[in-house]
Order: structure tokens, then C-alpha cells, then sequence
């Protein structure tokens, strides 16, 4: 059986570690904030990839579409 202890969760900001159980609740609440909002950049990278594939497929098709050219 191994002894392996329990390491303390760690943040790193601005190249020091910080021991979450020893942030205030005022800094894990600002963490969780941050967390959210890269979540969300995240997400909305996703959907801006999405919206460039479908401008180019679309882009695509409308020169398909046009008169050819003199």
C-alpha cells in the first residue's frame, strides 16, 4: 500500500501558489468569477470558429452563384 498524502489544491496568479483553503472568500468568490468568465470566452471562441466555417461555406456559395465575369 502506497502512503501517498493529500497534496493542498493550488492556484498559481502571477507566479505564486496559493493554497485555495487559505484564500478569503472574497478571493474565491473573484476566482470563481474568473473562472466563469474564461468558461464563457471559451464558449463564445467556439461560436465565433462556428460563425467563420458557415461565412466561408456561404462566401462559397454566392461566388458559385454569380454571373460569370467578361
Amino acid at each position: 500500500m502506497t502512503d501517498e498524502t493529500a497534496q493542498p489544491a493550488m492556484i498559481k496568479i502571477d507566479d505564486v501558489d496559493y493554497k485555495l483553503d487559505d484564500l478569503s472568500d472574497d478571493a474565491k468568490s473573484q476566482l470563481q468569477g474568473v473562472q466563469v468568465a474564461e468558461a464563457e470566452l471559451q464558449r463564445l471562441n467556439i461560436l465565433l470558429a462556428l460563425a467563420q466555417t458557415a461565412r466561408n461555406a456561404y462566401m462559397l456559395a454566392l461566388q458559385a452563384a454569380l454571373p460569370e465575369s467578361n
